[in-house]
This record gives C-alpha cells, structure tokens and sequence, in this order.
C-alpha cells in the first residue's frame, strides 16, 4: 500500500517532467532546421526541412504529437545520427550505469569507515582527516578533478591508459549479457578485457567518488555522533557489551536512515555530474550523447536524456523509501 502511495506522487511529477522538458528544447538557441540544412541553404530548403521536422506546427500540436509518442514507447529519431533515441540510450546507458555505481562503491567504501572512525575518535588525526576530505571534495569542480588525475597519471606519470572511452585501441569488447564490461568480461573469462576495462574505468570513477565523498563522509559523522550520545548507546556501554557491537550493531544501524539519504541524493547528483565526466574521459554514456545532441540543436536526444534520468531519479527515491522501511521498521508503522 504505501508502495502505490509513492507510486501515484511519481504521475505529476513525471507529467511535470515532460511538459517542462519540452517547452525547454523549445525556446534554446538555435534552429536545427538551420542546423541540418548548413550554410550554404536557401530560405526555401530550411522552410522544407522545417516543415519534414513538424517545426512549422504551433507547439500545443507538437506537445500533443509529442505526448502520443511518449506514450508508444517512441523517443523520437535523432536528426544527427538517423537513430532512435530509446535504442541509442539503452545502448550507452550501461556505460553511464557502470561508471556512477563504481564511482558510488568507491566513495561508501572510503567515506562511510571514515565517517564512523571520525565519529568515534572525536578530535583525532582521523576526525581532522575527515574535515579535509570534506572540504576539499565540496571545493573541487569535477571536471577540474578529472583533468588534474589525467595529467597527473597519464601524462606524468605514464600508468593510466589514455582517457579515450570504455576499453583501449588494442581490447575488444566483450560479449553484451548486461551491458557492463566488467561484468560481462568476468562472465565470459576474458581477463585481458576485464584489465582494460578496469583500467579505463579506474580514473574516472576515482573522479565521481572524489566528488561524492564530501556529503556522505559528513552526514556519516554527524549522525554517529548523534546517536552516539543516546542514552541507550550509554546503557549498551554500561551493560558490558563489546565496543565493536555498540558501535556497528546498534549505533551504525540508527545512523544508517540520514546516510541512506545522503546516498540517495549524492546518487542523483552523480547523474549530472557524469556528463562533465563523460566529457572529460570521452566515455560513451548517454551523458556526452545529450551534450552532442545539444550543441547540435538536437531535441529529441535531449528530451529523452532529462526523462530517463526523471524516471532513474524517481525510482531511485522509491527504493529509498523501501530501505528506510527495512533499516527501521518503525517506519513502516508510521507510514
């Protein structure tokens, strides 16, 4: 029951979504029947290639011829490359899927400890520690990041292959079962894929959990020093228990739900963020596709980019509202 509750807030905001998209694309600079008819065009053929476009239509039409797509399961065509824009965005979503959790992993498996040992050790190197991480990914531009770790490892240094895609020159791609190449290498045991693949993925996913350790080190911290001041965490202390047991078992769970939270949000902020990202590493992630298709005056890749990521957005807050109900079952009682 509350599942469908949550299910039926998502219809406006979907709904929103789509007519704020649209209007969007609308009123950008620049004219694609311009664009694709190049310089050299006369009034006459952009006219034509206007009305090919349904362009010279009054937008409540086009909305409307927009909408019934939408509700065929039809993205449109890109003008650009001639294909649809559904199966050009299943094909690269993988890519933009396997970077943001890498990059996501990454960051929980180094800001969550630090968060918890910052919380305990209160005014140690650790807790300094953990101040500076925190500033230093807040004050750090992504894109500055990910040029900084290309000049340092790959020009400098020589040890990170070129930043130019998903696998090198010399690596062919693996089998497609899920569309990640990690995964995809392991399942067929092509090792030599598997290096590569990690090897491109390495620098840049260093560079979205650089940007996402900030927030969920943070909120990690204050919330395990909050719970560590109850007072059951104090009885739990007094009664005998094992130190390991206070912290992890009792304390880390009633911290978890503003984590959970923060990861929810940082998760959504990775998602933009991969654009600058994909820019940065020539990867083939529907982040870079929206951004040639924008600069081209290219709606309907764009369109279909912001709604993928409304439904990814929303269906990343359903499963949170799940966990919350999981990690605290008081929760579901409320709810």
């Amino acid at each position: 029951m509350v599942i469908l509750k949550r299910l039926a807030t998502v219809v406006p905001t979907l709904i929103g979504v789509v007519i704020v998209t649209f209007l969007l694309t609308r009123v950008l600079p620049g004219d694609p029947a311009v664009y694709f008819a190049g310089p050299a065009a006369t009034p006459q053929s952009i006219a034509e290639i206007r009305k090919s476009l349904g362009l010279d239509r009054p937008l409540p039409d086009q909305f409307l011829r927009y909408v019934n797509d939408l509700a065929h399961g039809n993205f449109g065509n890109s003008l650009s490359t001639g294909q649809p824009v559904a199966s050009e965005i299943a094909s690269r979503l993988p890519a933009s899927a396997e970077l943001t959790l890498t990059g996501l992993f990454l960051a929980i498996a180094i800001a969550v400890p630090l968060g918890i040992f910052a919380a305990v050790r209160q005014g140690s190197w650790i807790d300094h520690l953990c101040r500076v991480i925190a500033t230093a990914g807040v004050s750090l531009p992504v894109f500055f990041t990910g040029l900084l770790l290309v000049y340092v490892f790959y020009f400098r240094l020589g040890w990170s292959p070129a930043p130019l895609g998903r696998l090198d020159a010399f690596a062919t791609s693996p089998p497609d079962i899920t569309g990640f190449f990690l995964i995809d290498s392991l399942i067929t045991g092509n090792f030599e894929t598997f290096r590569a693949a990690l090897g491109q993925l390495i620098l840049p996913a260093v560079t979205l959990a650089i940007f996402s350790l900030a927030p969920i080190t943070r909120m990690t911290r204050a919330s395990m020093l909050a719970v560590l001041a109850s007072e059951f965490i104090r009885t739990a202390r007094a009664s005998g228990l094992n130190r390991r047991t206070v912290i992890l078992t009792y304390a880390f769970r009633n911290a978890m739900l503003p984590v959970v939270t923060t990861l929810g949000m940082v998760f959504s902020f990775l998602l933009g963020a991969n654009v600058l990202v994909e820019k940065v590493f020539a990867w083939p992630g529907i982040g870079s596709y929206a951004v040639e298709a924008l600069l081209q005056s290219d709606f309907a890749p764009v369109q279909g980019f912001v709604l993928t990521m409304a439904v990814l957005y929303v269906a990343l807050n359903l499963i949170i509202d799940m966990l919350y109900g999981v990690i605290d079952p008081r929760v579901r009682v409320e709810a």
